[in-house]
Order: structure tokens, then sequence, then C-alpha cells
């Protein structure tokens, strides 16, 4: 283990101490991001909305592919500094960069368990989404 992280740290020395043509510059690639909620995302979609990101449910105000209610929107933008608007989650990336802060660092199952809300409906709505995690 020692050998390799020592081998690591002498292969990067190299680059580090390298200049480019246009000067000294130092890139080092990162891997592709894979999002590991890609599943979870999809399941909530159809449970919610269907994946439109022009659904609206009237009932609960909520909004977007996400169905996100107000109350989320003003949570978030607490926590974040951010300044969206309800209406901002009709655009799927920002609805679902909401999602993924919600779920972040959390199994499935406590993500959308979390992402309804509180009390037993939360067993039924977590039933739904698994259903679709399989399909």
């Amino acid at each position: 283990m020692v050998k390799k992280l020592l081998l690591v740290i002498f292969l990067l020395s190299f680059h580090i101490l390298s200049s480019s043509p246009t000067g000294t510059t130092l890139y080092i690639p990162t891997p592709t991001s894979i999002n590991m909620y890609e599943p979870l995302i999809k399941a909530v979609l159809i449970v919610e909305s269907n994946g439109d990101p022009k659904a609206y449910n009237k009932v609960e105000d909520a909004i977007g592919a996400f169905q996100i209610r107000l109350c989320r929107i003003k949570h978030y933008n607490k926590l974040t500094g951010k300044n969206y608007t309800h209406n901002d989650m009709y655009d799927f990336n920002k609805a679902k960069e909401v999602f993924l802060y919600f779920a972040a660092g959390k199994p499935f199952e406590q993500a959308a368990k979390n992402w309804n809300g509180s009390g037993p409906m939360t067993e039924i709505y977590w039933q739904k989404v698994k259903k679709h995690l399989r399909s």
C-alpha cells in the first residue's frame, strides 16, 4: 500500500514540475461524475409526475417533475443561499438540483421518504418508488 502511494506521488511530481507550451499550468483530470442517484430520480419522477416537468398539483401547490412545494424551496434557499422561486421548479435541472441536495449522502429509502415528508404515508410512498427502482 505504501509503495503504491509513493509511486503515485512520484508520478504526480513529474506532472507538477513539467510545464505546458504556454506556461506552467497544472491540470489534473477528474473522472466524469456518475450520479448514483439516477435510478432513484427516475423512480421518484414516475411516482411524482410521470416525469412531466410542467406538472402542477393544485391541491398541494406542487410544481414540476419532482412536485416541489414552496416550503421546500424556502428551506433550500435558506440552507444554500440561493434565491430560487417556486416557478423555477418547472426547470428540470433546477428541480433536480434541489432534489439531489436533499438526497445527498442518504440511502435511497431514506432519501425517498424524506422527499415525501413524514408520517405513515412515507412508507406507502417508498413502496411505490421501490417498485419503479426494480423496473
